[in-house]
């Protein structure tokens, strides 16, 4: 007959293991855009805004996180934080169209059932990410757009605004300096996020206003599962930013997961591979962040800066925005 304590010791320490098996903690992973971002190009005031922003978005993903709340729920917190600041390119703030107007993309993904819901086209939403979610969880539809949107929109109970709402002076002069030199350069960047919950679960969603002077309609990758957005328990979480054609072309978001579950990839390999050596050769400009089911993550960009942060369980907030 077994010693009692021993026994004793044997059940605790599998009781403590089975605890923490079912809490695997959390990870939070943000981007504001990649794209021509120096230290020359932003003034040392701009940078401290800009980080103090990022910050408040991984702590508001991160306080839903952290009380036990889903990865979809706490992506939508981040990405409603950036939509509200003017500094990125989503919701308030959001570039211009060659007809002055701004019209804003979103998406979202859940990693354990793989529904998605996207918007397109939208400007009178005051969240488009929050229009997304409300797509998935409350349609049969992946993605919709312009005026139809607008109107689930108003049908949901979401919050519509006067377009006004999302003009900005930068945003606007910007506008006018593209429009002046047919340029598709700007400073501000799609905003996204992915997250790992404490069941395990993961999460993805992306939200912009898509190309400075875009015109005829045109849909980046952002709002188009697979290519901007992607999230699948078995591999990983991704959102994408940057030229949203080549991304949609390669199926960047999906590619990452793919590798993973075909080629047995860690997410960097993976994901640096797709973004620093696929779209690289392409001349695609951009970076994406992505997450995987064990919590480890990657942030690779091509591009001279990328807006980023992320945060784990127990852990301090970390935000970059240069190489």
């Amino acid at each position: 007959m077994k010693n009692p304590l021993y026994c004793f010791l044997v059940f605790t320490l599998l009781t403590v293991n089975a605890l923490f098996a079912q809490e695997p903690g959390y990870v939070l992973v943000i981007h504001g855009g990649a794209g021509n971002i120096t230290p020359e190009r932003f003034t040392p005031d701009k940078q401290i805004l800009y980080e103090q922003e990022l910050t408040k978005a991984l702590a508001a993903g991160e306080k839903v996180l952290a009380n036990g709340g889903s990865a979809l729920d706490a992506v939508v917190a981040a990405i409603q934080v950036m939509e509200e600041c003017p500094l990125f390119n989503s919701g308030k703030g959001a570039v211009f169209n060659a007809e002055g107007k701004n019209e804003l993309d979103a998406s979202i993904m859940d990693g354990k059932t793989l529904k998605a819901g996207a918007v397109a086209g939208v400007m009178i939403i005051k969240s488009p990410v929050e229009a997304a979610r409300r797509v998935m969880d409350s349609s049969a539809h992946v993605m919709m757009a312009g005026r139809g949107a607008e109107e689930f929109a108003r049908v949901q109970g979401l919050e519509l605004v006067d377009p006004s709402y999302f003009y900005t002076e930068e945003s606007w002069q910007e506008y006018l300096k593209v429009k002046a030199r047919i340029e598709k350069d700007g400073r501000k960047g799609t905003v996204g996020a992915v997250a790992l919950d404490q069941q395990g679960n993961l999460a993805a969603a992306t939200s912009t206003g898509g190309m400075v002077y875009k015109k005829y309609g045109r849909i980046g990758d952002s709002p188009v599962i697979g290519a901007g957005t992607y999230a699948n328990n078995e591999s990983c979480a991704i959102s994408c930013t940057g030229h949203g054609e080549f991304f949609i072309r390669n199926s960047v978001a999906f590619d990452v997961s793919a590798r993973m579950l075909y080629l047995g990839e860690t997410i960097d390999q993976a994901a640096n591979y797709i973004i620093n050596e696929k779209l690289k050769s392409q001349g695609a400009a951009g970076g994406l962040i992505a997450l995987d089911k064990e919590g480890n993550l990657s942030m690779p960009f091509n591009t001279p800066g990328m807006f980023r942060g992320y945060v784990k369980a127990g852990g301090k907030a970390e935000v970059l925005m240069f190489k």
